[in-house]
């Protein structure tokens, strides 16, 4: 079992109950899963920020929810946070998003997959996560498919998404450390830590390929 970089609260030492329902909601419903609020949870100001946003903004808000996970999953495939994403929203998959929509976030310009209005919010994701140039272009393509209000909510989200798990790479956690047991939100392969182990250890697994953004590649 990998050692994080900085050590896991145990939720079980936790005494606040609010906290120990959180971690808790995490195991059974993931998104976050519990290593990364066990980690959060050594400052509970953190803790509860991000548990707070996590909820208000990504499970809830305005945006269409399937078009902000496509979004975390193609930060998450930017970036290479194994951790994030190797996760996938339960609430997607009942709004109808299936794995195989996750294959071709890093060339979805030019996939069929994806339709026109999530195109664009993933060219936004682009823009954010790998500092391309905001073009009166992109901007013309987003306010054509979104309310102003969805580009605050959907830039806010990915904004705290791609900081967030450019953070969670650097702390060496996985899955299946805190509060074991559970799949909740566990992307296909993933479902136990053997599972993920030998996910993790197949030549097409995906951190291995990390592939660069088409706009940025054919430089």
């Amino acid at each position: 079992m990998s050692k994080p970089r900085i050590s896991y609260v145990d939720p079980a030492t936790v005494t606040d109950p609010a906290m120990r329902a959180e971690f808790e909601r995490c195991a059974r419903e993931g998104t976050p899963r519990p290593e990364s609020q066990a980690i959060r949870a050594h400052v509970p100001a953190v803790f509860w920020s991000f548990a707070n946003t996590w909820r208000d903004v990504f499970k809830n808000g305005i945006a269409d929810h399937t078009i902000k996970e496509l979004c975390r999953i193609y930060v998450s495939r930017s970036v290479v946070c194994e951790f994030c994403g190797n996760q996938r929203s339960m609430k997607a998959a009942r709004a109808g998003l299936k794995e195989e929509d996750y294959a071709d976030l890093m060339n979805f310009e030019s996939s069929p997959r994806y339709d026109e209005r999530q195109k664009a919010a993933l060219a936004y994701a682009e823009a954010i996560t790998w500092d391309l140039p905001a073009t009166d272009e992109l901007w013309e393509r987003l306010h054509k498919h979104f309310s102003e209000a969805e580009l605050v909510e959907i830039g806010y989200f990915i904004a705290i998404t791609m900081g967030q798990q450019r953070w969670l790479r650097t702390l060496n956690i996985e899955h299946h450390q805190v509060m074991a047991g559970t799949d909740a939100s566990m992307a296909p392969g993933f479902e136990t830590a053997e599972a993920l182990r030998r996910s993790k250890q197949a030549p097409d697994y995906w951190a291995k390929l990390a592939p660069k953004p088409a706009a940025q590649a054919a430089e």
